[in-house]
């Protein structure tokens, strides 16, 4: 069987094309915090991602980049 998967379009998906997106598992290790993190900082609005078939949620490793350094910059300020 063969499964497809669509992906909302976005303008950072085109940028990309070979970037294959990270789950909230996937993106919570990256970022070195839990998956429960991750969705509330989906929730807020405060991180870059992609909605896919319209529940699941994917980031772009690209975008989480930028996030994990300003994150990291608010942790040593803050």
């Amino acid at each position: 069987m063969n499964q497809r998967v669509l992906v909302e379009p976005n303008e950072s998906v085109a940028r990309h094309p070979e970037e294959y997106p990270l789950t909230v598992r996937e993106a919570a290790k990256y970022l070195g915090v839990s998956p429960q993190s991750v969705y509330l900082w989906v929730e807020r609005k405060q991180i870059p991602h992609l909605r896919v078939m319209g529940r699941n949620i994917r980031f772009l490793k690209s975008e989480l980049e930028t996030f994990r350094a300003s994150f990291k910059q608010e942790m040593e300020n803050g």
